[in-house]
């Protein structure tokens, strides 16, 4: 399974465009708009300047002041009539070419913007969707950092090469346009400027070559920063308790200067592009000026009306023909943004579960599992063999030394993972045959590790249910035990907490959570080890809640401290993945086998503080 950064030096291929096809389609009326609008504005534009011939040799003695088409002479530019009426026609004919082609050029850039906006709107909620399907085994393998930094710069990346397609489509109709005109005029000097010209660009892909290289640097490199950033904002605490500020400040400034590196040589080959492009052009014209006038004009091979036309022609070709080449740099430096998109919506490679059809019912009897085995990594089997019952309406305690499973086994029942074989029946049914989201209805966690929302305290505990009322939030608060140290704040529920809740203590963090799981108010409850990092007063009263909580509900119960398990109605007992006893408390310290080993350490002849060390630490 690729990350986002891994595949950054990657091409992107025809499957990168048929994964991102959807977003383009999706907005393809934008995109056919801003090119017909394009190619009209630059034909218009060739329009006016072809023009310029018959309205020149308005002047001339004895010319007709046409373009060699007969019925367009005689009936739009009026050659056979007065030649003052004649040059206002054709100085007409150029306004409206031209302003027409400005309109046109407006709404090309426009809707391109409109355009590219939109595919990065959508293409980042597509990543989102992403996101929340795939499997938890996606995250383990995978950088916070660099995903963010596909969905902040990548995206644009992506659709800046979008932009980049249809200025090179435009830009390219346009220099068509003159390329028609100039054979139109000589085909034989068309030939000569069309082959220096192509040298040039021949010449020119020795330097955009390097800046394709150094554009797939930027991506690699972007990525290693933002996932440096991320990792220093989420361990702070663990820098500070350390003293690593400097260590960090210099794995950052590292990672720093790898992408500052790679924007500088990527602007020192990119920044060449343009004024070499320029020189040369230039160049190339006083050459061909120079030709032309002593092989053409002087020799009465051309008309001075037609060489005049055809040099302003190659004039106007000249800041085309730039753009085209500084587009080619531009490609190169934002391509890589294709591939690294691409890799991360693709779909192939990453864990998905697939959903079910069936809408899960409140549980009436019991959750049972049989023979089910689950693995991380292949070959390597975390949970092995596990058949157990877990009945409605009563707690089921999970005990293990850490690493046993626990938190493992609890996971299968929501379904962020699949087991690899056995199964896993709500009330008899495979919960794989119901639909994700109507389990996990039925299904509150409270956990060690609370989330809480850089949001308000009510935010926190109705989050994601706007239809919750603010005296139904005071009254979750209050059954959490949670009510009292809310009021205390200085503008109470109203209280913004802070990123991941950096105003609260732990004991603080779990009632709020308690108070989000009374509401949403599940049949199912799955604490892990919700009081396992609290002091004492804290645990007291999360402890209370929790009764609170556990009130009418089927509940799953991971934990340490066996004191908080001791009124469970069933304990399962958990070593290296595999169930060694099941039963009542009282009836395993009975069998003395390992339960009453954990019993032993944490009660038998032990201080307070000792009575209080989890199991396995």
């Amino acid at each position: 399974m690729s990350t986002p950064t891994s595949d950054a030096k990657r091409r992107p291929s025809r499957s990168d465009l048929r994964v991102l096809y959807p977003s383009f389609r999706k907005y393809s009326h934008y995109i056919a708009i801003t090119i017909v609008v394009s190619i009209a504005a630059s034909v218009l534009e060739g329009l006016s300047v072809g023009m310029v011939i018959p309205f020149l040799q308005t002047f001339t003695e004895g010319s007709t002041g046409g373009v060699g088409i007969e019925w367009l002479d005689r009936l739009l530019l009026g050659t056979e009539g007065d030649p003052m009426r004649r040059m206002y026609i054709i100085f007409g004919l150029i306004l409206m070419a031209t302003w027409v082609s400005s309109v046109c050029s407006y709404y090309s850039d426009v809707y391109g913007a409109r355009s590219r906006a939109r595919i990065v709107e959508d293409l980042r909620l597509r990543v989102v969707d992403q996101l929340q399907a795939v499997a938890l085994q996606f995250y383990s393998k995978s950088k916070g950092g660099e995903i963010l930094n596909s969905i902040l710069n990548e995206i644009s990346r992506t659709t800046s090469a979008l932009g980049i397609s249809l200025a090179v489509l435009s830009q390219g109709t346009m220099l068509l346009t003159y390329v028609a005109l100039m054979f139109w005029i000589s085909w034989e000097l068309s030939l000569v400027a069309i082959g220096l010209f192509a040298l040039l660009s021949l010449g020119l892909s020795y330097i955009v070559s390097h800046v394709k290289k150094q554009g797939e640097a930027i991506t690699e490199t972007a990525g290693a920063f933002t996932s440096a950033i991320s990792e220093l904002i989420d361990g702070i605490r663990t820098v500070m308790v350390h003293n690593k500020q400097d260590y960090e400040r210099d794995r950052i400034e590292a990672r720093t200067n790898d992408f500052a590196d790679a924007v500088i040589t990527t602007a020192q080959y990119h920044s060449m592009i343009k004024p070499l492009s320029k020189a040369v052009v230039g160049t190339i014209l006083l050459g061909l000026i120079l030709f032309a006038v002593q092989f053409y004009v002087f020799t009465g091979v051309l008309d001075m009306a037609y060489l005049l036309t055809f040099l302003l022609a190659m004039f106007r070709m000249m800041p085309i023909i730039n753009h085209l080449n500084i587009l080619r740099g531009d490609w190169a430096q934002n391509r890589a943004g294709i591939a690294n998109v691409a890799d991360l919506l693709r779909d192939e490679d990453k864990p998905f579960l697939p959903d079910g059809t069936q809408i899960a019912p409140p549980i009436q009897s019991a959750i049972t599992f049989e023979d089910v085995t689950f693995s991380y990594e292949p070959g390597q089997p975390v949970l092995q063999d596990i058949t157990m019952t877990i009945e409605q309406g009563r707690t089921t305690a999970l005990v293990g030394s850490s690493g046993a499973g626990k938190t493992t086994l609890a996971d299968l029942i929501p379904r962020f993972y699949d087991p690899d074989s056995g199964v896993i029946r709500l009330d008899g049914v495979d919960i794989r045959e119901f639909k994700q989201r109507s389990l996990r209805s039925h299904i509150g966690i409270v956990s060690q590790h609370t989330h809480i929302f850089n949001n308000t305290v009510a935010y926190n505990i109705a989050y994601g249910d706007p239809s919750v009322s603010h005296t139904e939030i005071v009254e979750a608060a209050r059954q959490a035990n949670a009510l009292d140290f809310i009021e205390e704040m200085e503008e109470g529920f109203d209280t913004v907490l802070g990123d991941r809740g950096v105003r609260l203590s732990g004991g603080q963090r779990q009632r709020i959570a308690i108070a989000r799981a009374l509401l949403l108010n599940p049949d199912i409850l799955i604490l892990d080890e919700a009081t396992s990092a609290l002091d004492s007063v804290s645990e007291r009263l999360v402890q209370q809640s929790l009764d609170q909580l556990r009130k009418g509900r089927t509940v799953i119960a991971i934990a340490h401290r066996l004191s908080t398990i001791e009124n469970a109605d069933w304990v399962v007992v958990l070593e290296k993945g595999r169930v060694v006893e099941q039963g009542p408390y009282d009836e395993l310290l009975e069998r003395r086998g390992q339960l009453w080993t954990y019993h032993s350490l944490q009660f038998s002849n032990s201080s307070p503080v000792e009575a209080s060390t989890p199991v396995g630490e």
